[in-house]
């Protein structure tokens, strides 16, 4: 997921793929735990994905403050 789309989205958007990767990253821990997870470097990008959206989320919600 790039930035850029991250961006475009609204708010509701961003909570809603936010709760949809945190779901996403704990099925992918689980699967590792019990050494079924094919694709590792899944877990990476999930991860950023999620920093991504938290840090979309938090600019938008700062500049709603300011105006």
């Amino acid at each position: 997921m790039k930035a850029s789309d991250v961006r475009a989205k609204t708010i509701d958007e961003l909570k809603d793929t936010l709760v949809a990767l945190k779901k996403e990253q704990f099925n992918l821990r689980f699967q590792r735990a019990t050494q079924q997870l094919e694709s590792t470097s899944r877990v990476r990008e999930v991860r950023r994905d999620i920093a991504r959206v938290k840090t979309v989320l938090a600019e938008q919600s700062k500049s709603l403050e300011t105006s």
